[in-house]
């Protein structure tokens, strides 16, 4: 396939992927069983890594934190968000929830993720206690879905650069309520927005 018939194939593939996302919220709303049905078609997605070559979603140069998103299709109003984001080895994140539901499914690389439950109440403003309560490594064949106030930190490792695919349920530049978090301090606070900087529509 030339670069012309990926991205048509690409456009198709993500577009009815999508629909069918849209019809798994619209019927079940948004709980762990729905999340499931959307955690398996984010990883048929992902598995048809020729449409998602390296060439067009390339990381940051080699040695650069941070990463590149790039937008791969997002509704009108800010629902149903899908990114392709591209990260080198040596990328990690505060513990952060999404406030919205949210799925990762890799295409290349891993991405070790560690889930947190929050122990307090949230009462006291500025002060979190949270505790880890597991790790899920995102690599070719294994994807990860949160609900919108589920807490997670994610770290890039091996020797590889990633490409996971990001699905929320709202466009992130639209999340303005995130929380980060920092669990040797006990604190939290607003999460900023700009850890990864949007790159490219495609």
């Amino acid at each position: 396939m030339n670069a012309t018939d990926v991205m048509a194939a690409r456009t198709a593939a993500v577009a009815a992927t999508i629909d069918r996302i849209r019809a798994i919220e619209a019927e079940r709303g948004v709980n762990r069983e729905a999340l499931a049905s959307i955690r398996e078609e984010m990883l048929k997605l992902a598995a048809q890594e020729h449409l998602f070559p390296s060439s067009e979603f390339a990381p940051p140069p080699a040695g650069v934190k941070g990463a590149k998103r790039y937008l791969l299709q997002e509704d009108a109003d800010g629902r149903f968000a899908l990114y392709l984001n591209a990260l080198n080895p040596g990328n990690e994140s505060k513990p952060h929830n999404h406030t919205t539901w949210a799925c990762i499914a890799a295409v290349e690389g891993q991405e070790l993720n560690r889930l947190y439950d929050r122990l307090d109440d949230g009462s006291v403003p500025g002060r979190a206690d949270l505790r880890e309560a597991g790790q899920v490594m995102v690599e070719p064949g294994n994807a990860i879905a949160f609900l919108p106030d589920d807490i997670h930190s994610i770290h890039t490792t091996g020797d590889r650069p990633t490409r996971h695919l990001h699905m929320y349920g709202l466009a992130l530049e639209r999340l303005d309520e995130r929380l980060g978090f920092d669990p040797e301090a006990g604190t939290v606070q607003p999460y900023n927005k700009a850890f990864m900087t949007r790159t490219a529509n495609r």
